[in-house]
């Protein structure tokens, strides 16, 4: 498995790390083998947050790490605080907010609870989930001081944030802002698609994310590309979903050529740009892990790379 230098320090990790929102389904027993299954792929990072699964999928990555025998110290473990779950409307899985909340105490608490259910004593990184239009200055700069000083936060870093938002956070606080989770694949890939279609006035023209790609390799932040195989928000995977059957042919025809899988073909798009993005995969089933972290050890070339986007229903200006 290829590393990176997260956030461009000496916090190097696995290309690919694998998110745990849905552990919190599994027993005891299959968490501990999609945590192997991953480990043994290569992957030494770990992503999660509060509210998935309310609480519970953190709480049996506790039991699954100590039945799977792996040393916390082998993995670099995150998790993401300020969303207050709305029980009315999460479901199936699926997690909404009630609100959001990066007051200093809810941040401080919401760590605590984080060490508590997970069964550690520090994270790695702590990223702000979403950004909370109310936030102020002296909540988060307090908040990130009193983590770091008590040694239960070594490095932070934002989730779904643009660049005038990443800037207003990093004035604020003595610690540097290393990490921003985005959506990013080959289908969602409006980053791309913006910057493609520069003094433009269609559609593919405007910028939804104001320039936060480029921002990121500027500021050598790391992305973070959650739902790597889903089209939307929720709405489903594009992996052999009849909607896309131009995409599904030229992944097949690349896993061929490569002796993979089309999720690992669609990791590799994702890493094979110069941003040097971390993929998260979401999967529990541990040969899903195991083919997709595959990806990290193919190097497509730029006409595959262009191929694929084109497949998904992109174009050149």
């Amino acid at each position: 498995m290829k590393t990176i230098k997260i956030g461009n320090t000496n916090f190097e990790a696995s290309q690919v790390a694998l998110g745990i929102m849905r552990m919190g389904d599994l027993s005891t027993e299959d968490a501990a083998k999609a945590l192997e299954a991953a480990v043994d792929a290569g992957i030494n990072y770990i992503d999660s947050a509060d509210i998935y699964q309310g609480g519970n999928s953190e709480t049996k990555f506790k039991e699954a790490l100590k039945a799977s025998g792996i040393s916390r110290d082998k993995l670099f473990i995150q998790s993401k605080g300020g969303i207050i779950l709305d029980p009315k409307r999460s479901h199936d899985g699926l997690v909404f907010g009630a609100r959001y909340d990066f007051s200093k105490q809810h941040l401080i608490d919401s760590v605590d609870g984080i060490l508590e259910r997970m069964g550690i004593d520090y994270l790695d990184s702590f990223l702000l989930h979403r950004p909370d239009p109310l936030m102020e200055e002296a909540d988060i700069a307090d908040a990130f001081d009193t983590l770091q000083r008590e040694g239960k936060v070594r490095h932070f870093g934002v989730s779904n944030f643009n660049p005038q938002q990443v800037e207003m956070v990093q004035s604020w606080i003595n610690q540097r802002l290393l990490i921003n989770q985005l959506q990013f694949n080959v289908v969602h890939s409006g980053m791309i698609r913006g910057g493609l279609h520069v003094n433009m006035i269609d559609d593919a023209s405007v910028d939804h994310d104001g320039g936060i790609l480029e921002y990121a390799r500027r500021k050598h932040m790391t992305i973070q590309a959650w739902s790597p195989f889903n089209y939307g928000l929720f709405a489903g995977m594009y992996i052999n979903d009849p909607k896309y059957p131009e995409l599904n042919k030229k992944l097949e025809e690349l896993g061929t050529k490569y002796h993979a899988s089309k999720n690992a073909i669609a990791t590799a798009w994702i890493l094979r740009h110069p941003a040097k993005v971390q993929v998260l995969l979401g999967t529990m089933n541990p040969e899903h892990i195991k083919d997709s972290a595959a990806g990290a050890d193919i190097n497509l070339t730029k006409q595959e790379w262009y191929d694929l986007y084109f497949s998904a229903g992109n174009d050149l200006p």
